[in-house]
């Protein structure tokens, strides 16, 4: 369906969440009906819009428009089968709302050193009933710093989970390099860049598995390391990442092709904020965040952009 330019205008101004499905296999066939019930049903006439979205990788789309991201999330939950398409970066993806994040005008170079002690079965029994395939070995522990590999879990072309290495330091915005070396950004904060919004959509997120992070106590006076007060509680950052990206990381190596991610910043909790009172990471410790940042429109996701409650880390001497 073609849109009017005052219709565009409308929908816009009145359903400023969207989301992008693709058309199934055989069209939508017999869930037509019962899907516009239960839109009818639950949501209300008016307060949803239906539209044509398009092709994207030989698939066809359908958009659909809601008033609140609630609203969006119910669809969503009510109707599993039916697969988002990662449309953010794409220039008609124009929604007025799509980031409302705390914090969002600088990006930080705050946590620069985390650990990593989970091993494979640790991780997998987290996601435990998805498939997952495993490309790390036995998923060595340790200290993981900026422009080093560290793992990660990102989507497979299977339509599955992955877990994989990648290298920490997503690519820097062309104007703030004064050489050719590319250090990379290891913390996201400002989700309303266009840099950013390239790698923001469900297929280029990601979660990187940490035990421990440290952030810096001042020139001289070394690290802080913080981990969660309850020993059994795991812990991802919610990460972005991109694949083949060719740079210069390193003089010595000169143009190397990497997998490159980076994990989202927010402002801190009460614990960090003693040593960093701008930022901490964005952490996620519960399956349905995990799940939510795996694959829910970004609308819906950048209420994860938050400090975990006060009380959930605790100051440690050293990582763990």
């Amino acid at each position: 369906m073609v849109r009017s330019t005052p219709q565009k205008q409308i929908d816009e101004m009145y359903f400023p969440i969207r989301a992008y499905l693709y058309v199934p296999d055989g069209g939508f066939g017999g869930i037509w009906e019962p899907l516009h019930a239960w839109l009818d049903e639950h949501i209300g006439r008016p307060n949803y819009a239906w539209h044509g979205g398009g092709s994207s990788r030989g698939r066809d789309q359908v958009a659909l428009y809601f008033r609140t991201a609630e609203a969006l999330a119910g669809f969503t939950a009510a109707w599993p089968t039916l697969q988002l398409a990662d449309r953010v970066g794409d220039p008609s993806y124009t929604s007025p709302h799509v980031v409302r994040a705390p914090g969002s005008g600088r990006d930080d170079q705050v946590c620069h050193l985390y650990n990593q002690r989970r091993t494979v079965d640790e991780v997998k029994r987290n996601f435990d009933g998805q498939v997952m395939t495993v490309r790390v070995g036995n998923l060595e522990p340790g200290e993981v710093y900026p422009n080093s590999p560290g793992p990660i879990i990102r989507h497979n072309a299977g339509g599955g989970l992955e877990l994989v290495y990648a290298r920490w330091g997503m690519p820097s915005h062309p104007g703030n390099l004064k050489t050719q070396r590319d250090p990379g950004v290891y913390n996201v904060r400002n989700l309303r860049s266009s840099h950013w919004q390239r790698w923001l959509g469900p297929a280029r997120r990601c979660l990187v598995p940490v035990t421990s992070f440290a952030e810096t106590r001042g020139p001289g006076r070394g690290n802080q390391w913080f981990a969660p007060g309850d020993p059994d509680l795991p812990m991802y950052f919610a990460g972005i990442e991109t694949r083949g990206w060719r740079s210069v990381r390193r003089v010595k190596d000169g143009e190397t092709e990497d997998d490159l991610y980076a994990f989202l910043t927010c402002s801190p909790s009460a614990e960090v904020k003693l040593t960093n009172p701008d930022s901490m990471p964005v952490i996620l410790t519960k399956p349905s965040e995990w799940e939510m940042w795996m694959s829910a429109p970004l609308e819906m996701v950048t209420a994860l952009q938050r400090p975990l409650p006060d009380g959930t880390l605790r100051a440690i001497d050293g990582p763990i």
